[in-house]
């Protein structure tokens, strides 16, 4: 769910067609000028937690429609959010967001389930967890969940201060968004899905807040981990999709971090931003960019049969996923 789409296939065909739907906020940037954003367009009353719940709570329900819902309590629950350092971030959120989504949905988690608050990297760390829960808890399904928004006062204020918010006097910055989802993960059945054949994960000390010089060490090896882990070369990566939203640190590191595997002798493959549709939308942004990469796959439209996703956050921390279809 985001405000290209209340569905997924409903966003997946926008961020397709690249037809975004940016809203005017209450918020002023520092100049005065209203702050557009990729709102979702839910009813006004709905804020805070009550309004990731509302989202999180509908992409549950479009998720598990096939299964029977007195089997929803079974499956072990992911929620992805924020990461605490978030300015803005709704206090006790990691409480509230579960808590409050079980009240809504008539349902118990599985005492397996588990918050993962780490932002923009955190669909990642859940399908880590998640292969854990299937190979070796035995679960045969787990449910990831991420929600997230940047349409926040204080967050918006956070970052118009640090110019890193697109507006009229700054080009080098993103635009705010929100959205959440849900993805189903189990064992590869071949039965048209996205089958993730590799994780890797790395620290980048060149961060977006640091003054040293950036080489994309981190992002490079976490492409190289995902490869390993997936027995593939990076050849076999077809087309790439990823959380840049429009700021110049994280283009350039892509480029770097690209650049130091790929052969100078082959076409660089098409590199896939849903941020350009639903904007900066935080912990949610890379739930969408895996199911934009699944619907590829199932709508017969990837360019190819490899996808590298990858995922950056402010403090540092990379993830590259490696993907193949079923």
């Amino acid at each position: 769910m985001t405000s290209a789409g209340f569905t997924a296939p409903a966003t997946c065909a926008a961020i397709r067609a690249k037809v975004g739907n940016p809203t005017e906020t209450r918020f002023a940037d520092k100049e005065g000028e209203p702050i557009l954003a990729h709102q979702v367009l839910l009813p006004r009353r709905l804020t805070g937690v009550s309004r990731l719940v509302r989202i999180a709570r509908l992409s549950i329900e479009e998720c598990l429609q096939d299964l029977p819902r007195e089997q929803w309590s079974r499956l072990p629950v992911l929620v992805c959010m924020a990461e605490p350092t978030r300015p803005g971030r709704l206090p006790g959120l990691d409480e509230s967001l579960p808590a409050t989504l079980q009240r809504e949905l008539h349902v118990t988690f599985s005492a397996d389930s588990r918050v993962i608050s780490v932002g923009r990297v955190g669909v990642a760390v859940a399908l880590g967890h998640a292969r854990s829960m299937i190979y070796d808890a035995r679960h045969p399904e787990v449910l990831i969940v991420f929600a997230d928004t940047l349409v926040r006062g204080d967050t918006l204020d956070f970052y118009d201060d640090e110019d890193r918010l697109l507006t009229p006097a700054n080009s080098n910055g993103f635009m705010p968004g929100e959205g959440g989802g849900a993805l189903l993960v189990g064992r590869p059945t071949g039965n048209r899905e996205l089958v993730c054949a590799g994780i890797g994960f790395a620290t980048e000390y060149a961060h977006i807040g640091s003054d040293q010089p950036l080489r994309a060490d981190g992002l490079t090896q976490a492409h190289q981990a995902a490869l390993a882990e997936a027995g593939c070369k990076i050849e076999d990566v077809k087309f790439r999709v990823c959380d840049l939203a429009g700021e110049h640190y994280y283009f350039k590191e892509a480029a770097l971090a690209w650049g130091r595997l790929w052969r100078a002798h082959l076409d660089d493959p098409d590199v896939w931003h849903p941020a350009e549709t639903m904007g900066h939308a935080g912990a949610a942004l890379a739930g969408v960019c895996v199911a934009v990469a699944h619907a590829a796959f199932v709508g017969g439209y990837a360019p190819g049969d490899g996808v590298l996703l990858h995922f950056s956050d402010d403090a540092g921390q990379r993830a590259s996923i490696v993907a193949f279809p079923g």
